[in-house]
């Protein structure tokens, strides 16, 4: 078995990450983060049925998209999205297919009519089609042969994977084309005011984060949206990689990357976000999370202080004592770390003075922000210099001596204004593309079956 990860052609620079561009005009956004093995009964690989036996799933103005094609695009939604169908999220599954194969529709009918009045071809062909599946490929290490008979083995046929490919490539060349490049002007008055935000921010933490956001708009109101991002959390917490649900499920720009948002300052975080991550720890993943347009899922990869901040690095030699421990003990102990105290001349030493003295345990407490110190830690070592020792403090599971190993004042890094000004770029046309795709979808005339 193999594990594939499909991605998009177009993603730019974000900040301390790369961010993904377009969420409805770049493709194919997936990830086929799960061995390709079948997903349970949603269809197979094989062609559809000739005559009339092949039912209707919607109409997109003169357009179809049969019972077959939605059937196979379920299919490749769970396959890449590592998501395993239950009773209670297939209706939400079918729901995001048949989305994507509504908007694709109305992306290549756009795409054509302008092609007739244009006079000059956008859409992409099979050239280009079978060149983005051989880099899909090459990426998994692989032929593009290769990737579709593994679709196949997964009960996917070649002719979705193309489809999906053609509609968002050439979606992403249209809205490139026409707004993108030298038409589009981003103010060096707009740089710099993303500068002067970021230097006002850069004191104040700041979350390197994976987001998800249920758009409530697009699927049906704020309670289909805190619903579906709940039988998503529960699929993560299940397993299911969050990059390659990201990638399927999320209406932020940045689904085509994974989710990933890269290092954000707490002003760029809606008020509901940033209450919720200042309170994670790295490493785990949010519960939905509420605003006016939709719900968010988050996950925390790391965070930093931000620039200013005193930085220390520290290390400790302790004795394990309980809270309620007598007080002989205790005194016996605070003279053992007295007597080690004087016997510490650095850093590098402590380990090995510790370890000659029986009882007493060597720890790395890494680097932190003074100010997130616990404060009998940070009452402890508030004047130290670099190589000095504390007195024992006493904390409800021991005594400790903590030396101080490093200071420093973390300082400002700001993007170049070259990455700033294609992240305003790709914001601007992610826009367009949305504001775009939600007018074509408005005129036009859509029956659902």
């Amino acid at each position: 078995m193999v594990s594939l990860k499909i991605w998009t052609t177009r993603t730019a620079a974000g900040f301390g990450a790369a961010i993904s561009a377009l969420t409805l005009a770049v493709g194919p956004c997936v990830a086929l983060a799960q061995p390709l093995a079948a997903p349970g009964p949603v269809a197979d690989a094989a062609p559809p049925p000739s005559g009339l036996s092949e039912g209707v799933a919607a109409i997109v103005n003169d357009g179809i998209i049969s019972t077959y094609d939605f059937r196979q695009r379920v299919r490749l939604l769970l396959v890449t999205s590592g998501v395993q169908p239950t009773r209670e999220n297939m209706p939400q599954i079918e729901q995001e297919a048949l989305r994507a194969l509504v908007d694709e529709h109305l992306e290549v009918q756009e795409i054509r009519r302008e092609e007739k009045e244009q006079k000059f071809k956008i859409l992409a062909d099979d050239t280009d089609v079978n060149r983005e599946i051989s880099r899909i490929a090459s990426g998994n290490r692989m032929s593009g042969d290769q990737l579709l008979k593994a679709l196949a083995g997964a009960g996917v046929g070649s002719a979705t994977l193309k489809d999906q490919i053609r509609a968002q490539v050439s979606w992403e060349r249209w809205i490139q084309g026409r707004y993108g490049g030298s038409r589009m002007k981003i103010g060096q008055d707009q740089i710099n005011a993303v500068i002067r935000q970021l230097e006002t921010e850069t004191a104040k933490p700041q979350y390197q984060i994976a987001e998800i956001f249920i758009d409530a708009a697009r699927v049906g109101g704020e309670d289909q949206a805190l619903s579906g991002a709940q039988q998503l959390v529960t699929q993560l917490q299940q397993g299911a990689p969050f990059g390659a649900v990201a990638r399927q499920f999320s209406g932020a720009s940045t689904a085509a990357n994974g989710g990933d948002a890269g290092w954000q300052n707490e002003a760029s975080l809606q008020p509901e976000v940033r209450e919720v991550v200042s309170q994670m720890r790295p490493g785990t993943l949010s519960k939905p999370i509420a605003v006016h347009d939709g719900v968010y899922i988050l996950y925390l990869r790391d965070k930093r202080a931000g620039s200013g901040a005193e930085m220390v690095t520290l290390k400790q030699a302790a004795i394990a004592l309980p809270a309620d421990a007598p007080q002989a003990q205790v005194d016996a102990a605070r003279l053992t770390l007295a007597g080690l105290k004087g016997r510490i001349t650095d850093c590098a030493g402590l380990d090995g003075v510790v370890a000659k003295t029986p009882g007493v345990v060597p720890g790395d407490l890494g680097e932190a922000d003074v100010n997130e110190l616990a404060p009998v830690f940070r009452d402890a070592i508030k004047g130290l210099e670099v190589n000095q020792v504390s007195d024992p403090i006493r904390t409800e599971v021991g005594l400790h001596l903590v030396a101080v190993c490093g200071r420093r004042h973390s300082g400002p890094n700001l993007p170049p204004r070259e990455e700033i000004e294609a992240r305003l770029e790709d914001q601007q046309l992610a826009q367009i593309s949305k504001r775009y795709l939600r007018d074509l979808r408005n005129s036009a005339t859509i029956e659902v079956k």
